[in-house]
């Protein structure tokens, strides 16, 4: 473990919903319905894959979720430089040790939620600033998986968090099944490195239009944030995704101006997964609702800085049910 402390594994229930949350990356290790007997996400048995994988299942990864261009920013006139832990150029999901590669602490756990606590330091990962996060998974009524997100700074700094869940509603090697809908009407487009231009472009007529229900498979990959919105909303529909083989649905819902759709194309993973499961290819899907991607750098798009005296809070839920 980085900071040497004991990991632990806590399990909370409600709403037919059964989930196992684990203190590194404050992860949602596993997650089960009622009547429906395979795992809806990605995730492993033991805890050790979780320190040599490198597809964060499961984690709050941040304290700025996905690239930052160069891992280079500027705040309030003055140059940062993040730490380059994605293809040894760009920052990704908040450098080497973000909070998806740190041990938090179990402030409280009761039978149906529990919230997890971890303080990030000033300069830390490249970021200024102290930063006391806290993240609370519940188990509500109706199937409804509740994570809320809460973060306080003592300097200006960066502030992105996302659950980074792979999701898989009907246990099959691929997500093949599966159809998707998302209420966005943009994407942001990327570069070569995935690094986004600054444009957001109409997806009319594209691979990203899901604004009508259809499958997420498709002869071209998808790795692309969906433009939600420009900002920050209360907590609203965003879209859902339907398994046509088992009949398990998950409506999304979010405060987030953008939702990052990974079809997992690349996945390639070697530890055995959950009830002995391979994950190779499009074996899950990650839904992780944030702000744009890089936000810091590119003029138009939703702020994704926090100042002292301000607290960030996401708000997102995953609805599911079986009918």
């Amino acid at each position: 473990m980085p900071d040497g402390s004991a990991v632990s594994r806590h399990r909370i229930e409600g709403g037919g919903l059964v989930a196992h949350v684990m203190s590194f990356g404050a992860t949602l290790q596993d997650l089960r319905l009622d009547g429906h007997a395979p795992p809806l996400v990605l995730g492993f048995d033991s805890f050790a894959p979780y320190l040599t994988d490198s597809s964060y299942f499961g984690a709050i990864v941040g304290r700025s979720a996905n690239r930052t261009g160069e891992g280079r920013f500027e705040l309030d006139g003055v140059p940062y430089q993040l730490d380059r832990n994605f293809e040894g150029r760009h920052h990704l999901h908040g450098g080497a040790l973000g909070a998806g590669k740190r041990n938090w602490t179990v402030a409280d756990v009761q039978p149906d939620w529990i919230t997890l606590r971890l303080d990030l330091a000033d300069g830390e990962m490249g970021y200024p600033g102290n930063m006391t996060v806290r993240c609370t998974y519940a188990c509500l009524a109706g199937g409804v998986l509740d994570i809320k997100i809460e973060a306080t700074t003592d300097a200006p700094t960066l502030c992105n968090f996302a659950h980074h869940s792979y999701w898989n509603l009907d246990g099959a090697p691929s997500t093949a099944a599966h159809v998707m809908q998302v209420d966005a009407d943009r994407m942001s487009v990327v570069d070569e490195g995935f690094i986004p231009t600054g444009e957001a472009r109409d997806v009319t007529g594209s691979r990203y239009d899901f604004r009508t229900e259809r499958p997420i498979h498709d002869e071209v990959f998808i790795d692309h944030n969906l433009c939600l919105s420009d900002a920050r909303q209360p907590l609203r529909r965003i879209g859902s995704l339907r398994s046509l083989m088992s009949g398990v649905s998950m409506e999304m819902r979010s405060t987030e101006a953008g939702l990052q759709v990974y079809d997992a194309f690349k996945m390639a993973v070697e530890p055995v997964g959950l009830g002995g499961r391979r994950y190779g290819a499009n074996a899950g899907v990650a839904l992780e609702p944030q702000v744009w991607p890089d936000a810091i750098n590119n003029e138009g798009f939703p702020t994704a800085v926090l100042h002292p005296g301000e607290t960030y809070i996401q708000h997102t839920q995953f609805a599911i049910s079986k009918g």
